[in-house]
């Protein structure tokens, strides 16, 4: 006995490990400014008790900012506590998967193979804490419940499908919504068609949402976060994005089948096994229970990629690949149980794996780094002593990442003298943590997505949110790193001959707002 535990207990250590420094070491492999620094100050303000929606304007990954004030607390305000947050989540993924394949009925060596090809495609593409990616793997795993649920017949496991729906939610909207949809038309469907009522497991789906949304709502009463903010930031506006989206969504052969191939050959065979079982079987081989299974997983499936395509961002999505390819083992090993098919899915799945490997961990094409050479990297403690070992080289100065960190070393400095009431807008979202900054900027990040244009009907709302904020904290300065950014600021004012601007250095600007506030 105590044999089998020590082997069971193996198994987890090595995935632990395996996912967790896998992840680790690719954190640290380049970054890519406004992706990679996301929520690195937001952690920090919120551990100063500056809080989402009521202290800074944000429409994504609300949850990912508490989170990162934890792993800060605990593990102090560096680069390593920054990876260590996705290493972690990664590791969760793979736990659970490792769990969900042994339940499906694969053996140990397949469960730990297909587990360790969802750690080397999950989180290891950016290696940093993502909404995208933490939203992706908390809404997997819900499907894995739903599966679970359907399998097993046990009603609480629907708990905790909306438990993590809703943790996905919290982290971005998109999956979220429209696999709750789907679960709940899955459920109503099934009790409609059965006999026998069973109305347990909507209790247990509906209290698996209610209770965390208690919560939430509970603590933004608690912060004095307005509620108004949190639905016009957080679904309102974000709503009116998505459907501009929806209308300009073009469905070509490129975008929908030629990017997401593999994915598709990955799940092809229990696809075509499951119709095979339908129009050609003489006997009766599927049930009530595996049409579910197949409904939810494919469905799922292509929620994922729908949602892959509206994010219009790099693809984040091929971790589907050994769960799809596990999924398609199952379906061989069930109905078939034919070497040759599952020899053929190997190959798929470590060819597949390998190429995605190599295309997004190693050449960093999800951070724009794949016609970079990132050996002439430079080490981030030439900026901070936080960000040491950190390989420093982005597409901004791919060759000359040296001038850059000699740059933001001198305008941090720069700003550490300052002892006007300031903000720092930059995609270097570093910048306020390093010099201590007493307060955040009105927005979590600037681009063409956070920030409404002036055609949206919520931009009065942003306008005056953002506004507001420098007249409340008596802002005087505001300070830009890096190009492209003033435009978000400037736009905001009807009289722009009020500010002042003075060029620091290559990278450094700054406004002064006094007559504008």
């Amino acid at each position: 006995m105590n044999k089998i535990i020590s082997h069971k207990y193996s198994i987890y250590i090595f995935l632990f490990l395996f996912s967790f420094l896998f992840n680790f070491y690719y954190g640290y492999r380049g970054i890519l400014p406004i992706d990679s620094f996301l929520i690195f100050d937001s952690g920090y303000f919120v551990l100063k008790g500056e809080y989402p929606f009521r202290d800074f304007w944000t429409i994504t990954g609300p949850l990912l900012d508490y989170l990162q004030s934890f792993f800060f607390y605990i593990f102090g305000i560096n680069w390593s506590s920054y990876v260590i947050h996705a290493s972690l989540i990664n590791f969760i993924l793979v736990i659970f998967s490792y769990f969900f394949f042994k339940k499906l009925g694969l053996n140990k060596l397949y469960s730990i193979l297909y587990s360790v090809g969802v750690s080397i495609l999950a989180y290891p593409s950016i290696g940093t804490p993502f909404p995208d990616h933490h939203a992706f793997i908390f809404s997997l795993i819900a499907v894995y419940f739903m599966i679970l649920a359907t399998i097993e017949k046990k009603n609480y496991y629907y708990f905790f499908v909306t438990l993590f729906l809703f943790l996905s939610f919290l982290s971005k909207q998109v999956n979220s919504f429209y696999l709750t949809i789907f679960f709940s038309l899955i459920i109503f469907i099934n009790i409609f068609l059965t006999k026998e009522k069973n109305l347990n497991n909507i209790f247990y789906f509906i209290l698996g949402g209610l209770i965390p949304l208690t919560i939430f709502f509970i603590f933004l009463k608690i912060t004095n976060t307005p509620l108004q903010n949190f639905f016009i930031q957080y679904i309102l506006y974000p709503a009116s994005i998505g459907t501009e989206r929806i209308q300009q969504l073009k469905f070509d052969l490129k975008e929908v089948f030629g990017q997401f191939k593999f994915i598709y050959f990955a799940v092809l065979p229990a696809i075509i096994i499951f119709f095979y079982n339908i129009f050609n079987s003489k006997k009766k081989v599927l049930n009530k229970i595996e049409t579910n299974i197949f409904i939810i997983f494919v469905g799922s499936i292509f929620i994922f990629l729908y949602s892959q395509l509206l994010t219009k961002n790099q693809i984040l999505i091929f971790s589907l690949i050994p769960v799809c390819i596990a999924f398609s083992h199952r379906s061989i090993m069930k109905f078939y149980n034919k070497n040759y098919l599952i020899y053929l899915i190997l190959i798929i799945f470590l060819y597949s794996t390998f190429k995605y490997h190599i295309r997004f961990n190693e050449n960093k094409k999800f951070m724009e780094l794949e016609k970079i050479n990132i050996e002439n990297s430079v080490d981030g403690v030439g900026i901070d002593d936080s960000l040491s070992r950190l390989k420093w080289i982005n597409h901004l100065y791919p060759k000359n990442p040296l001038k850059e960190t000699i740059l933001l070393k001198q305008s941090l400095n720069l700003l550490k003298l300052e002892k006007n009431n300031k903000i720092v807008i930059t995609d270097y979202q570093f910048a306020s943590t390093l010099i201590e900054n007493e307060y955040s900027s009105p927005n979590k990040w600037h681009d063409i997505r956070s920030v409404p244009s002036k055609k949206n009907k919520f931009y009065s709302e942003y306008k005056n949110f953002f506004l507001n904020k420098l007249k409340k904290n008596k802002v005087k300065k505001i300070y830009f790193i890096g190009q492209y950014k003033e435009i978000f600021f400037l736009s905001l004012l009807d009289e722009k001959s009020c500010t002042k601007r003075t060029q620091i250095n290559e990278l450094l600007s700054v406004h002064d707002v006094e007559n504008c506030t």
